[in-house]
């Protein structure tokens, strides 16, 4: 039986290895939109145990980590592996103006949300203005008591 010589097999094989373990694209996709007085961010994070999951904030900065295992018995014989393991973590920079003690997080079909809500004081409001009969009485109510 003759064995058909593959230079570039071997090297195949290593790329493969490599991009399992650091992924080219990125490990935690996000989309980032507002609704009303709130920021919505929404995570791909298939095949993750909602248990590994963890969000904190410090100094504005929002991060994510979540871990991917993988379920294969240690004898299985590969024929392909393309689904990226291991630990994976996604930074967010807050502006001010977010109200950083109310955001929400939660789990469902493979989606982490989080609600970012916009602070009271940077919400925009409505500042009504006083109207009076003549520019003589606002003059006199602005000047100091002597």
């Amino acid at each position: 039986m003759a064995t058909r010589f593959d230079p570039f097999r071997e090297m195949d094989e290593w790329l493969a290895t490599m991009r399992r373990q650091v992924p080219n694209a990125p490990g935690m996709p996000l989309d980032l939109y507002r609704e009303g007085e709130s920021y919505v961010a929404r995570v791909d994070l298939p095949g993750v145990d909602p248990a590994t999951i963890d969000v904190d904030v410090e100094d504005r900065t929002l991060t994510v980590r979540a871990e991917r295992r993988m379920d294969v018995p240690e004898d299985a014989q590969w024929l392909t592996h393309e689904r990226p393991t291991g630990t994976f973590a996604r930074q967010l920079s807050l502006g001010h103006g977010l109200a950083l003690d109310r955001i929400q997080a939660a789990y469902a079909d493979g989606v982490l949300t989080l609600t970012i809500p916009v602070a009271e004081e940077a919400r925009p409001r409505k500042i009504e203005v006083a109207h009076t009969g003549n520019r003589a009485e606002v003059e006199q109510r602005s000047e100091p008591a002597a």
